[in-house]
């Protein structure tokens, strides 16, 4: 199945890159090449590194950027972005760019077992490889799947739905997708079920986010990268639910913070000054002519932090 992926909010984030043609850029989430290559387009003497941990992504962009002389793939994840620099003897970036949605070709190739609406064995593992999760579901406790369904979904069924997972398994492993929904479907009640959307999504979510510690990679991305930022460099990051557009708004925060000495005291001390600015305070969010188009953008989110020269 050839890598499709409609590109979100793609006239908005290049822009928000604020690409110079001789310019340095990281797209860490390559995907099926959406961005990177529009990225790729408005180089002349510029360079992209295009990066992915999924090798089926990995092959499509290479395919999809060989006409840009300036483009480069690896797969990595985009955690390693520092790593990578070193390897290429880059010192400092113009921009990096962040699309943290889970692509199209993996939701709808039905043996990654990303998706509740295909039957697949469990795997949801965007790199192919370590833990899945038929992993998650069969060998964490009742406590810990409790645990991630709370705080990567904000499931109010979690316990009970854990509860359900654990007295499933004891009778035999559960080894697809569709047998982990009628599990869920079995914990939450009939009411419930009726309300909203797919009564697995949340689930599905917390599951996927574990398996790829999607959060801690995301935190040490932007803690790690940040100073590969060149002085104008701008720092992307599209996100698509609450739990990663909070993590990107209060990180971004701790870059344009000053002074961090207590009101009280008459003159800082500290020394600290803010190290980048906001581009905008408010994420940039698709126009209801894209959320038409592609239904799944309608909960993206663009936060824009831009780098500034210090003293």
């Amino acid at each position: 199945m050839e890598f499709e992926h409609i590109s979100v909010l793609l006239e908005e984030s290049i822009q928000a890159l604020n690409i110079r043609p001789e310019g340095i850029y990281i797209d860490g989430t390559a995907g099926g090449a959406g961005h990177s290559r529009e990225i790729a387009k408005r180089l002349t003497t510029g360079r992209l590194i295009a990066l992915d941990k999924d090798p089926d992504a990995v092959k499509t962009a290479s395919q999809r950027l060989a006409p840009y002389p300036g483009a480069q793939v690896v797969q990595s994840d985009f955690k390693n972005i520092p790593f990578v620099l070193d390897d290429l003897n880059i010192d400092k970036v113009d921009g990096i760019l962040l699309d943290l949605g889970v692509s199209s070709h993996q939701l709808d190739t039905a043996e990654r077992g990303f998706s509740y609406q295909y039957d697949s064995k469990l795997d949801m593992r965007m790199s192919q490889q370590g833990p899945s999760a038929y992993d998650v579901v069969n060998t964490y406790t009742q406590e810990d799947l409790t645990r991630i369904l709370r705080e990567y979904s904000e499931e109010k069924f979690a316990s009970k739905i854990a509860y359900f997972i654990v007295k499933q398994r004891e009778e035999k492993p559960i080894e697809t997708t569709y047998e982990l929904v009628d599990v869920i479907k079995r914990a939450i009640p009939a009411a419930a079920r009726r309300e909203g959307g797919h009564p697995a999504k949340r689930t599905f979510q917390a599951i996927r986010i574990e398996v790829n510690d999607e959060l801690g990679v995301l935190r040490r991305c932007i803690e790690d990268s940040f100073d590969r930022l060149a002085p104008g460099g701008r720092f992307c990051i599209i996100t698509f639910h609450s739990l990663e557009d909070r993590l990107v708004k209060q990180m971004f925060a701790q870059f344009t913070k000053g002074c961090t000495c207590p009101p009280e005291f008459p003159v800082c001390v500290c020394g600290k000054t803010p190290r980048a600015r906001l581009v905008s305070r408010k994420p940039v969010e698709p126009s209801a002519q894209e959320i038409e188009r592609n239904n799944r953008s309608r909960s993206a989110k663009l936060r824009v932090l831009e780098k500034i020269e210090t003293v």
